[in-house]
């Protein structure tokens, strides 16, 4: 009787461990694949691009495809300072958006100008005032900056002409990608490096510009108006403005 009681409790025991589940250790959620991919190295570069850190990044500052209604023709650039994106129009109601960072000289242009210029790994020279302001940082670079990595321009820059005129606005990449979404002490308008290459291979010289300071773009209310968005493949800092 008591041999088989204690083979019955053995088996209730052996059933009842078949029956649990062992907890799995949760894994932490990394990166998304597609983002590590478009904003990886880029090799072949004049001076061979590392991959981007995105960890410390908002994913809505990604480079992607959103819907937006605008009465700007397609392949016109939309600069929406205050909400931090900057959009080209594409047509039949898409844009291609951008994360920015925007400087103390990007808040001071407002309206429409034309790309007078586009270089590739441009020079970077600080301006009068910048060197008075700041001496001992930018007094070494008055003859300007040869292009690299550390250039604060990055390895693309559009300049901003209007009225045949150098408006001194520039759209240029950076190498502080953490300060994309920001409000940055200085500098123009700046894109993670691998969007103003992505960017600058997408609008030829002459393209129009709109920068809008103080007003909401058509095509989305909030800075994050569509919950729709396609990913596309393709902390404050100091940066110098952004000069010739």
């Amino acid at each position: 009787m008591c041999v088989s009681r204690a083979l019955s409790l053995l088996l209730l025991a052996a059933t009842l461990a078949g029956c649990a589940t062992t907890a799995l250790p949760v894994k932490k959620k990394g990166p998304d694949p597609m983002h590590v991919a478009m904003y990886g190295p880029h090799p072949d570069e004049r001076f061979p691009l590392p991959a981007m850190d995105i960890s410390r990044v908002n994913p809505k500052y990604f480079r992607q495809q959103v819907a937006y209604q605008t009465m700007e023709p397609a392949g016109t650039i939309v600069i929406d300072t205050q909400n931090r994106f900057l959009y080209l129009v594409q047509g039949e109601g898409m844009a291609m958006r951008y994360g920015i960072g925007v400087g103390k000289a990007g808040l001071e242009f407002e309206g429409t100008a034309r790309i007078g210029r586009k270089a590739e790994w441009p020079r970077w020279t600080p301006t009068q005032n910048m060197i008075e302001r700041e001496p001992e940082r930018n007094l070494k670079w008055a003859g300007g900056m040869e292009p690299g990595l550390t250039n604060p321009l990055g390895p693309r820059a559009l300049y901003l002409h209007k009225d045949g005129k150098d408006t001194l606005f520039r759209i240029h990449g950076t190498s502080e990608p953490w300060s994309i979404g920001k409000a940055v002490s200085s500098g123009c308008v700046r894109l993670f490096n691998q969007d103003i290459i992505d960017l600058y291979s997408r609008v030829p010289a002459g393209s129009r510009v709109v920068v809008l300071q103080h007003q909401t773009p058509m095509g989305e209310t909030t800075p994050m108006a569509a919950n729709q968005t396609t990913p596309m493949a393709g902390g404050d800092g100091l940066i110098p403005p952004a000069a010739i």
